[in-house]
């Protein structure tokens, strides 16, 4: 994402409270549940398995040397083992992780992944990340969990860093202030390139032309709000919808539910 300065903003919203991981390279697969406070950052780290990050409530961001990508009550993020990688919570959140050997990947992907969870996938990863479980319950939970994991839905929003000074400078730019709607035709102008030009160079670090791009940050950066308390309205406002309505439909095409009830959070 050059959601870097996205982020950062966003960042400086919260007292943040670094959380230093272990070296966790070759430990076994650990599954955990824990609770985070809004600004918690849980420092660069990697581990020598692979890992299924879920929050049932508030939103974490997952971010590595190339690209951002967030887990919430709706989308869990596979981390792939020995990947580098770093967390930052928005909003009160409770974490689960799954841990899965390095030989046994139920994605076949070496870079993280976000996959929509359904109702029944939460409850799963939910039950599987509490604590003492016995080894033959967590057996039969892991047996249904990767059934339903290799048939989830893997979701496109992900946030690239960009590479390029010149894409930099427009991303930032852009997320400064994402409530004033900038057109390519401005933006372009502002870092002195055509707008041609600019179009290539988001076609080509991002995979994605500048109004897909732009949504998406508006989308993570919702979620973010949203996490925090803020109102429907207010958050929309702040991302730089004209409308309320259009808000919600963005939102919910994006996030498969609307922001209001993203914001209750599941069973809210």
């Amino acid at each position: 994402m050059s959601e870097n300065g996205q982020a950062e903003k966003a960042e400086t919203a919260e007292t943040a409270h670094r959380v230093e991981p272990a070296d966790s390279a070759a430990a076994e697969p650990m599954d955990t549940t824990h609770a985070h406070l809004a600004g918690d950052v849980i420092g660069r780290h990697r581990h020598g398995y692979h890992q299924l990050l879920y929050v049932s409530a508030g939103v974490l961001a997952v971010r590595t040397g190339e690209a951002s990508w967030v887990a919430s009550s709706a989308r869990a993020v596979w981390l792939p083992a020995g990947i580098w990688h770093q967390h930052r919570v928005h909003g009160h959140s409770s974490v689960h992780t799954i841990g899965f050997a390095a030989h046994d990947a139920l994605l076949d992907s070496g870079t993280p992944v976000v996959v929509a969870v359904d109702a029944l996938v939460r409850e799963l990863i939910i039950a599987c990340s509490e604590p003492d479980l016995p080894q033959q319950e967590s057996r039969r939970l892991r047996a249904v969990l990767r059934d339903r994991l290799r048939r989830a839905q893997v979701e496109p929003l992900t946030l690239p860093t960009a590479t390029n000074s010149l894409l930099r400078q427009a991303c930032s730019l852009v997320t400064d202030d994402l409530s004033q709607p900038h057109t390519a035709t401005w933006l372009a102008r502002r870092v002195g390139v055509s707008e041609r030009t600019l179009a290539r160079l988001f076609r080509t670090e991002f995979g994605m032309t500048y109004p897909q791009w732009r949504t998406n940050v508006r989308v993570f950066h919702a979620m973010v709000l949203l996490a925090e308390g803020a109102s429907v309205s207010e958050t929309g406002r702040q991302c730089g919808w004209s409308t309320t309505s259009a808000f919600i439909d963005t939102f919910s095409h994006t996030m498969g539910r609307t922001p209001g009830t993203y914001r209750i959070g599941p069973g809210g």
